[in-house]
């Protein structure tokens, strides 16, 4: 039996912060001039010619977020009890998550009423659950249902620290979940497609064999684990750049350059992960990576509202500026005042109620 492997030493990943910060920048990118929506009056198209066809590819920001979450929550389980790990998901989500969608609604019912559509108290209480794709009930912003994704990769954490995970079994996992995710998505089973995640599987597990390679060094073995799932994800992306982005954006993006983009993505993470520049970069970027969440919680109604407020008597410019810097401003106030004082606050409260709720404890042997 293998011995005991403890958890590595910590590392503050700056460039990994980074990496979210320019993921967040993508999705905004792509939301205020690259999808189509009506805040602008006219198709973005038509207002940024050449800059919509780049920040088109922007909606795949997501799929870099969840590569680096691959990464950030096994290593975010280690030595804690599903009760511990619970705790700390909750207290790093909902804060921020709760301040968003109470904001959100404020937005819909007072500021701009009219100018999204209607919200009804149920779909209300829905949201502030983060649950409520899996209630059958809308996400009263979209970009929330990416949350739901994560909730149900946390599951399957979960389940993992449940079974006394040595790193063979989770190397087995990485390879079989997005596989037996496919077969359940083919087969038509709508329980295994809601709990698997087919098309994003292959992001998470690929960034678990980052955090293997990290925690117990470079091997064969591990790197094809990273291998098959950077592959297994490109495959995916072809379907989501030639179907739902080019669909959401008017323009036939390229299978190809989505490739490249996906490869890049395992490319950069590694780097920034598994390789001598880890721990590097300034330190700016930490704070920048604390913004990304709440940035991207708040930027598109936000952003849709400047955009279709100013517009008509700024120009284009003014309006995209502003939006993204009123952005960035709500976040920097919900990092400052909100996840600040209550994250601890809920952590410690969680713990006290939740720590007991397991013995096992997740450490990689």
């Amino acid at each position: 039996m293998q011995a005991l492997i403890e958890k590595p030493a910590r590392v503050r990943f700056r460039l990994l912060d980074g990496l979210r910060f320019f993921a967040a920048f993508a999705v905004i990118a792509y939301h205020y001039i690259a999808y189509s929506h009506t805040r602008w009056g006219v198709p973005p198209i038509e207002l940024f010619p050449h800059l919509a066809p780049v920040a088109a590819y922007g909606a795949l920001g997501v799929h870099l977020f969840f590569i680096i979450s691959g990464f950030v929550i096994l290593m975010s389980a280690q030595s804690r009890t599903v009760g511990e790990f619970v705790a700390s998901r909750i207290s790093r989500l909902f804060p921020a998550y709760w301040f968003a969608v109470l904001a959100a609604v404020f937005l819909y019912l007072v500021i701009a009423p009219g100018m999204f559509t209607p919200i009804s108290g149920g779909d209300i209480l829905a949201n502030l659950t983060m649950a409520q794709q899996g209630l059958g009930v809308k996400n009263i912003d979209g970009v929330y249902w990416t949350l739901w994704v994560e909730l149900l990769f946390y599951i399957l954490i979960c389940g993992l620290i449940c079974i006394k995970p040595t790193e063979r079994k989770i190397m087995g996992f990485a390879i079989l979940w997005p596989i037996i995710a496919v077969i359940g998505q083919q087969s038509e089973s709508g329980f295994l497609t809601l709990l698997l995640s087919p098309k994003y599987a292959a992001l998470f597990a690929g960034g678990m064999g980052l955090y293997l390679i990290h925690a117990h060094g470079h091997n064969t073995a591990r790197w094809l684990v990273v291998i098959f799932n950077a592959l297994v994800a490109c495959q995916q992306a072809t379907g989501y750049v030639s179907g739902i982005m080019s669909r959401a954006t008017g323009q036939q993006l390229s299978q190809t350059v989505g490739i490249a983009i996906i490869l890049g993505f395992f490319a950069l993470v590694a780097l920034a992960t598994v390789t001598p520049l880890k721990g590097m970069g300034p330190g700016w970027l930490t704070y920048a990576g604390a913004l990304t969440y709440p940035i991207y919680l708040v930027h598109e109604a936000w952003g849709w509202w400047i955009i279709q407020s100013v517009y008509p008597v700024a120009g284009k410019w003014s309006a995209l500026l502003l939006a993204v810097l009123v952005s960035v401003a709500l976040a920097a106030a919900i990092e400052r005042l909100v996840e600040r004082p209550l994250r601890p606050i809920l952590t410690r409260v969680l713990k006290n109620n939740l720590s007991d709720s397991s013995k096992e404890r997740f450490l990689v042997s």
